[in-house]
């Protein structure tokens, strides 16, 4: 980078940073600590709420996906919408009433301690690997750009974040927040417009937007009902409906966000808002990805993203093999290219017989490339068996670093940085709520004073800061992260969000039997992920709907054998 983008990334840094420690100054328990004392307006919480969300896995890893695969990822939200209004209608209003500091205190009042405690620990056992790879998404951008390994940029970024939400707690989150998604908003914008002013002066946004689409990329919605495909129109309404409905509802990272809310209704309206920008944001984001994948339909693409591996092989006795590789690489980009030029006069002259005859040229030519791409990747594994061989997180990157004005790319990098923080800070707060409500507090020392029971979800948020950064170091071996994370809390989020189903709607069902249901039901959802039975959006829709199930049936069991009721432990 230039002395002008290190500058604009780190003023932005420090810019963020500051305000939001200097927002969230004077907290003296935890109350102010871990809820900001209830009074944030709804657009804090609108924004916060997005920024939790969207990691710098999003800005990283969606571009590449949308490059690679093209626009059906965006179904994934399509559930988001409906999600909102659902929690909207019913569960804010309950966890504002009962005054809780996180979700899971509910479950002991509905039903008891064990529930309560297996469900935190759920939580943070989800939450607590997750947030390890968002804090190791940003590391790969310092790693690629100063050439040095990726667990000194990982320490780095962990270092700054616990900083700042040790000392503020979820004020300095949510002030942070706030500017980091205005900031966000600018340079994805800017990001835009700058890849359409790349792009060849006859080819604009639309033409760009078509070819993308003959090739493949503008799949965005798939009306097939398939269970082992991951992303289409049914999977997101339902399976991902099922899943932002665990995620906003019952993962503390999010609930903490809207319990900061000084009314219901403050609280309702940031949610809502979530839901009407949530969707059109992803689109943009995914667009991005694209335009880029139509910039290199005309300038030739690396023929691998990230650097440091290429390098690697560069250097090694391989050198001949690699030759040969990229000079076929070559070979078949220059026929994409004439055909790419077919494709454009085509659309012009609107025809369609030409139009289909080259989407079959180029279909071939792009199983030509992923033959090259899997001859390099072998040979990369030949010379270093560790080597990662996936390099769909730095597509984006790769372009902004070599394609983008100075300054702008300054910004573009600040806002990876902006949105790991921002997520990251949000789970270490929301680990730590957990961590001293639901354990500490509960079951170690229930009559501390406001001063200790600060200072412990200080020492908390530092602790699970360290485990998350610890996490991330091993990150890089789980190829597409937007994907892996999300794969991760499918694993877990469905019976979650069956035992508040059953909490909520199901007053017949109690503890013992919700208990029992919920780990037969995550035994089976792991099952289910391990022998691949399934895409894992459903894992979300057979987690829910499998507690709910066994727990009634249980319950039915019970009452048959006479067994006594039982009171929850309050």
């Amino acid at each position: 980078m230039s002395l002008i983008d290190w500058i604009v990334l780190c003023c932005t840094l420090i810019i963020i940073v500051g305000y939001g420690v200097f927002k969230s100054r004077g907290n003296k328990n935890i109350d102010g600590y871990l809820l900001g004392s209830k009074s944030l307006p709804w657009y804090h919480i609108g924004f916060s709420v997005m920024a939790t969300q969207a990691s710098a896995i999003t800005f990283l890893s969606a571009p590449g996906l949308a490059y690679t695969s093209g626009m059906s990822f965006a179904q994934f939200y399509f559930g988001v919408p409906l999600a909102m209004i659902v929690l909207s209608i019913t569960f804010v209003p309950i966890f504002h009433r009962m005054r809780v500091f996180t979700a899971y205190e509910y479950l002991e009042k509905r039903f008891d301690v064990k529930t309560r405690a297996f469900t935190a620990f759920l939580f943070l056992l989800q939450r607590g690997l997750s947030t390890g790879i968002t804090i190791y998404a940003p590391s790969v951008i310092l790693s690629s750009i100063l050439q040095v390994n990726a667990t000194y940029t990982t320490l780095l970024i962990g270092c700054i974040v616990i900083f700042y939400t040790v000392y503020g707690g979820t004020k300095a989150v949510s002030y942070t927040q706030l500017l980091q998604m205005g900031i966000i908003f600018i340079g994805l914008f800017l990001a835009g417009v700058m890849v359409v002013h790349l792009l060849p002066k006859d080819i604009g946004l639309v033409k760009a937007l078509h070819i993308a689409g003959k090739s493949g990329r503008a799949n965005a919605i798939d009306f097939s009902f398939d269970w082992n495909n991951q992303y289409t129109l049914w999977s997101g309404l339902i399976g991902g409906f099922f899943l932002q409905l665990s995620y906003f509802g019952t993962d503390q990272s999010q609930v903490g966000r809207y319990l900061t809310g000084s009314s219901i209704r403050d609280s309702r309206l940031g949610l809502l808002m979530n839901g009407l920008v949530k969707v059109p944001l992803q689109f943009l984001i995914l667009m991005i990805g694209i335009l880029v994948f139509a910039y290199y339909q005309y300038n030739q693409p690396p023929l691998f993203f990230n650097k440091v591996e290429l390098k690697k092989i560069e250097q090694s006795p391989y050198q001949t093999e690699l030759t040969k590789i990229k000079e076929d690489y070559a070979s078949i980009f220059d026929e994409k290219q004439a055909q790419i030029d077919r494709l454009s006069a085509a659309l012009d002259n609107d025809d369609k017989q030409t139009v289909n005859d080259v989407r079959q040229r180029l279909s071939a030519a792009n199983e030509k490339t992923s033959t090259i791409r899997k001859e390099l990747t072998d040979l990369m594994e030949k010379n270093d068996p560790k080597a990662d061989t996936n390099d769909n997180n730095y597509i984006f990157l790769n372009f902004v670093t070599e394609k983008l004005p100075k300054g702008l790319i300054g910004l573009l990098i600040a806002i990876v940085f902006l949105a790991s923080m921002g997520s990251t800070a949000s789970a270490l707060n929301s680990l730590a709520s957990t961590t001293v409500v639901d354990i500490y507090k509960r079951f170690i020392n229930d009559n501390g004073s406001d001063i200790k029971y600060l200072n412990v979800s200080r020492i908390m948020t530092f602790f699970w800061g360290v485990f998350s950064i610890i996490i991330a170091l091993y990150a890089s071996k789980l190829g597409n992260l937007l994907e892996a994370v999300n794969i991760l809390g499918s694993l877990f989020y469905g019976t979650i969000l069956g035992i508040f189903v059953v909490a909520f709607y199901l007053k017949y069902v109690q503890g013992t039997a919700t208990f029992v249901a919920a780990i037969l039901t995550e035994a089976l959802v792991i099952l289910c992920w391990k022998f691949d039975l399934m895409a894992f959006l459903w894992l979300n829709l057979v987690g829910c709907v499998f507690v709910v199930i066994i727990a009634l049936m249980i319950q039915y069991i019970r009452n048959i054998l006479g067994r006594p009721s039982e009171l929850p432990n309050r």
